[in-house]
Parts: C-alpha cells; structure tokens; sequence
C-alpha cells in the first residue's frame, strides 16, 4: 500500500506515525528489546506522548534474525503466525551497546539500530545491505480503510528482488505492487494462487513477513531505491536470512519453514487427466489408455476430474455410479496396468451434496456470526466450507477419503481453497482476515497427513493449486488456470520459477493449456516443456488433451520426451533428494544457480532442472529458440553438442529437439528404463 505522495508529502488521508527515536531498551539473554517513539524528545512532554511501538530482536539460528514489532497486544487466540520451526534457537547470540548503536549478531549477520535516531542496517560479514533511514517504521492510520504498520528497506543499485510466490508477471519483482491474497485469478492477472511473503534479494539475503493475513508490498514503487511491506496488524514480525548464495538463504528459511516431503517416484512419469468439463465415462478413459499404450507413450498416472462425481454434488465423495457402475472393478483394472490413480477434490461441499447435512449438523463447517453454516452460491449451489480448525471435522473429512483410498485411489489433486470468506467464524476463534491465506495450507494438510498415514511416508503427495507459507511440505503444486497460448506458456514458467525461489521444491502446469485449445506447433513444444518439469501432465477444460487429437508429430513428440523423461529419473531423483535434504528447488532460476552472472538476473524463458541441466522451451510460432550459456563448456543432452557459453544462442530446430544442456563437469546419471520413473533397489 502506497502512503506517500511523492517524495514530500503524504497521501490523503494519512496520519504517520514515523518512529523518530528509541526511549528504552532492554539487554536480556537471548533477545533484545526496545521501544521507539514517533517523538523527537526536545521537549518534556515528548517524553510522555506520543505513538510507542516495541520492537523485539531475536536470532532463531546462525545468520538469521528476527524482528518482531509491536503496537497494541492482539488477541491471543486461533492462528497467529504460520507454522514455523520456533523451537530453533541461537545460542551464540550477541549482543552489544556501543556509543552509537545497538548491535545484535548471529554468525554472520547483525543487525545496528542507531541510538540518537530509528536508522537501522542489516550487514553480512561487515558489508551493509537494506538500510533504513528516518521514517522506515512507522504506523498510519488511514481515513476510512484502517491502521498498518510498515517497515521500508532499502535497495541497492542493481538489487534485484524475486519470489513472492507464483507470480505470473516479471520474474524481477523491482518496479510492482505485489498483494499477499489469494485469489482464483487465473495466470493473466497480477492475482496468484500461491502468495508467499518471503522475497529472495540479489543483495544476499532473503526476508519472510511473518503473517498468515494479506502483507502488501511496494517493491521499488512508491521509493523507487527502497522495499516497503505493510500489514493492517498491530504487529509486524519479519525474518532475515543472510548467505554466500541464494542456495544458502533458501536452505535457512526451508529450515524454519519446512522442507518439502520427498514425494513417490511413480509421480515423476506423466499423467493424463480426463479434463475438466469433458464429457467421459470408463469407456473414455479405457479409450485414452489404450491409445497412449498402443502408441508407446509410457504413462505413469491417471486422473479423474471433476465429473467422477455427479454435478452440482461436489464434494460428496460418491463415484458417479452413471458414468462409472463399478468403479472398484474399474480401479482394479487401471491399476494392472501399472498406472496410480489420482482424483480431483475440494473443500467446498455443496448443499446437495449427500454429506452436506451431516457436515452442517455436527459443526464441521466455516459458521456465520449467528452460528449457522457459512453458504454461498459460488462455484457449487449453496456451497459451505470444512472447517480445518476444527480436530473432529478434520477427522470426518479425512474419513470421506480414507473410503477412497481403500477403494484404490493413490492421490488426491486438491483444487480451489482460495475463494475463503473474511468474515466468517472458525472454530478455533481464529481472526478470519489472517485464515484467508492460511486456510489452504490446513487444508492440504489434512489431506497430506492421511495419504502419509495410509501410504506410509514418501509414498504421499498432492496435487495441489493454491499454498501459502509451509505449502513446500506438502508437494506437489501446479500453476493453476492457463490458456492455451504462447503467451500464457510463458506466464506458467515465470510463476513456476516465482514459486520456486519462494521455498518450493516441485511444480507443475498444464500442458497445452487449460482453456481453449493449443494449435498444434504450441502442444508439442508445450509437452516437451512440461515433460521437462518436475512434474508433467495433459489437462485441460473444454478438451481432451490426448496426442492424436492434435496430430501425428504430437505423438512422437510425447513420446520422445516422456521417454527421455523417464531415462533421467535417476538425475531428477537425486535433486529431489537434495529439495528433500537442503530446500533447494529442483526448478530453478539461472539467478538460483549462476548469482554471479549479471545476465542470469532477469532470465525468465529458461531455467536450471537441478544444478546441472538447462532447459531452454521454445515460445516462438517460428521454432526460434533463444537462450544464453552462461561461461563454461556445454554439453547438448540430446546430441551431444559442445558449445563455449557466455554468449546468447539463436537457432531455428525441430519438434523432436530442445535446448537441453549439461553443465560443464557435472554427472547427469541416466537409466534404460523409458517405461517408468523407479528407484533402483541396490543388491
């Protein structure tokens, strides 16, 4: 949010309350406490009013630091914060009062507050970054819209800004307003599914808003050389993390924010989904197995959308028994075959959803300030919401899955979760306005938690659309509603990349996208970049996303890369074990990889598939590929190609071609196996 009106005044309407100086402090053991004043102290009666705010400095860990700022205490009850690590403590901690400043250290990192005015910097090995001078914290009140507390940083020359979660605009955040909301919005809208609070900085460090509720940032906007982030809170809590490489800082805060789980090895093959609103039945669905069988297209997954259920009933969890008479027997028979099963869910019930009189009966969904049920007719008729505050909803809801489970399904895709009203009444007491963004993260908990108990651990994952903060742990995630355009292809890779800078390990989006229908130029390099994700499946809405519905040439192409696909599953295991080990992302930015590399910063087309192999999808009608090597020796995966990077590459090639190249020095292990995705057990 914008408060100023240039570099002078303010906006109208706003009252600041810039802190100007510190009026008392507090060395403890492990933390130190200050509180500041919007007062300059010239005159006594500076020394009794004026706006306070405490400000609490901690360090969870070595190179981390926690600032956590407080107006009025709120109410202590429901969700707060997200679900963080907070047991982690730095037990070398230090703290010191010179002349000048307060300074606390954690390893690395220390943070100096000026004593004679609020001026703050952090620094790393000596060397300052995000200084904040006169009125960087402050509390506004604004006429008819509320109270926030702010905090401004700032940014150096050449300071680059990423992450923020799935976001579908540039990848270098520099020069946006970016809302933590979210929203269904689509990947053509400045709205994302996946709203993260944390930022990755080319500065050498990152920092995480601490609050599950809507965080506004001005990212080089309203000051063009500084950061600003708000919340409409009465506290403000942010964490910095400090390192050598952005690999180091996403390693600090996966520390504290969780590591994503090591999903199953069946989920890195390709699914194939019936589609959204397609008509189909189990007639269909063997139709679509056998044709990629037939046609060698190796398939590791099958999934039911929407219509497994019958209309205007979701969620009840109940086959439709039309379309599908023997659903076990149809299960067993898939399953075979060697494919998992995956179907589509969501958190909605619908009133005419056979469980919706129980949910709403025993108190299991989202109430209204005089008790009832909280409705809306959105998306389903009168459609109400689990209550994942709730411990007993939360074990009914799972029951409802559980039956699926036994039934054969493997995984759940879990859409939607993002529609979540701001006024309704939790059962925990939780502020409605901080569970917008956090309800998903319960959600697709839930539904993690029970896959893992039924599967056992690294057998569980989702399928999921929308996360907040912790959401990594719960793997995996897809880029939400594209269309099938060049254009939105490339929106998909810029958010795929955001969300991977912001914690998350494993991504996926909709090959050939999802509303309308690709020409076939588009689906086949769209299949050849989906195939070279981490995860890879054919959706859509309106249409079936089959091969041979496009052309010949299609077939091939899927099959040449799902081949390839599964041959480097050893390479994309070991990366995942490392996601697993480290929180590092197995997508990943040229940034992520090569920081030194100033042409790397702003590079959005093409991206790292672990730390040894490019990609490079083409976005072009023409078949023109552009990408750039960085320094070293390259080796083209599929021709074995050695070609000297540091330069910029622009070449015309085929459907059955890719820039896919192999770091210099590094080991790609590769199998035989172009059937499936597996682990080599050792003898």
């Amino acid at each position: 949010m914008k408060f100023s009106n240039g570099a002078w005044l303010w906006a109208d309407g706003v009252t600041p309350h810039c802190m100007r100086r510190i009026c008392l402090h507090r060395i403890e053991k492990d933390s130190l406490w200050l509180a500041a004043v919007d007062r300059s102290g010239t005159d006594n009666i500076d020394r009794v009013e004026g706006m306070l705010l405490e400000i609490r400095v901690t360090a969870p860990f070595a190179d981390c630091l926690r600032v956590q700022v407080r107006h009025h205490h709120p109410a202590d009850k429901g969700v707060r914060k997200f679900d963080l690590d907070y047991s982690l403590s730095n037990p070398d901690i230090k703290i010191e009062s010179t002349a000048e400043d307060f300074r606390v250290t954690s390893g690395k990192l220390s943070f100096h507050i000026n004593k004679d005015s609020w001026q703050t910097r952090f620094e790393l090995n000596g060397l300052p970054f995000a200084p904040a001078a006169k009125d960087s914290l402050a509390y506004m009140k604004v006429a008819n819209t509320g109270d926030f507390l702010t905090q401004r940083l700032g940014l150096s020359v050449g300071e680059c800004i990423y992450g923020l979660g799935e976001r579908f605009g540039p990848l270098v955040k520099n020069g946006q307003t970016v809302i933590i909301r979210n929203e269904d919005g689509g990947t053509i809208s400045d709205q994302a599914y996946k709203n993260i609070p944390f930022y990755l900085s080319s500065a050498g460090y990152g920092l995480l808003v601490n609050t599950p509720g809507k965080v506004e940032f001005e990212i080089a906007t309203e000051r063009v050389s500084q950061i600003q982030f708000s919340v409409a809170e009465e506290e403000l809590d942010y964490y910095v993390f400090a390192g050598a490489e952005p690999k180091d800082i996403l390693e600090k805060y996966t520390r504290l924010a969780g590591r994503p789980a090591l999903p199953p090895a069946w989920s890195f093959g390709l699914w194939l989904s019936t589609s959204f609103t397609t008509h189909y039945n189990e007639k269909t669905v063997n139709e679509f197995v056998d044709g990629m069988i037939s046609r060698d297209i190796p398939l590791s997954v099958f999934h039911f959308d929407c219509f497994w259920m019958k209309e205007r009933q979701w969620c009840d969890f109940e086959w439709d028994r039309d379309a599908f008479p023997d659903p076990e027997g149809m299960l067993r028979r898939l399953k075979a075959r060697g494919l998992k099963i995956c179907v589509w869910i969501n958190s909605y019930i619908s009133q005419c959803s056979s469980i919706f009189e129980e949910g709403r009966r025993e108190g299991y969904f989202l109430k209204t300030q005089n008790g009832d049920a909280y409705q809306r007719d959105q998306w389903q008729p009168g459609m109400a919401f689990v209550d994942f505050t709730n411990p007993a909803a939360v074990k009914w809801y799972q029951s409802k899955l559980r039956k699926l489970l036994e039934m054969g399904v493997d995984c759940f895709k879990t859409d939607f979760a993002e529609r979540i009203p701001d006024d309704a009444v939790y059962f925990d007491g939780s502020d409605p306005k901080l569970m917008h963004n956090y309800y998903t993260y319960l959600y697709n908990k839930a539904v993690f938690e029970l896959l893992e108990d039924f599967h056992g651990k690294n057998n569980a994952m989702v399928f999921a659309r929308s996360a907040t903060v912790g959401g990594q742990k719960f793997p995996v995630h897809w880029g939400g509603d594209c269309e099938a355009t060049w254009e939105s292809m490339a929106e998909d890779l810029r958010g795929g990349l955001s969300f991977c800078s912001s914690g998350a390990a494993f991504w996926s989006h909709d090959m050939g996208g999802f509303t309308g229908k690709a020409n076939p130029s588009l689906y086949k390099r769209w299949a050849a970049f989906g195939l070279l994700s981490t995860h890879s499946r054919l959706h859509g809405s309106e249409s079936y996303r089959v091969p041979w519905l496009f052309d010949e040439e299609s077939v091939e192409v899927v099959r040449f890369f799902a081949k390839l696909k599964n041959r480097l599953f050893p390479y994309l295991w070991s990366c995942a074990q490392e996601a697993h080990k480290h929180g590092w992302p197995v997508m990943r930015t040229m940034f992520v990889e090569f920081p030194s590399d100033p042409a790397c910063r702003y590079l959005d087309r093409q991206y790292m598939l672990g730390p040894s192999l490019l990609v490079a999808p083409v976005f072009r009608q023409d078949d023109i590929a552009e990408y750039y090597l960085p320094a070293g020796k390259w080796t083209h995966l599929l021709t074995g190609k050695v070609i000297s990077g540091g330069s910029w590459i622009r070449e015309k090639i085929g459907f059955l071609d890719m820039p896919i190249f192999i770091r210099e020095n590094a080991v790609v292990p590769m199998n035989g196996n172009e059937k499936r995705p597996e682990v080599l057990q050792s003898k």
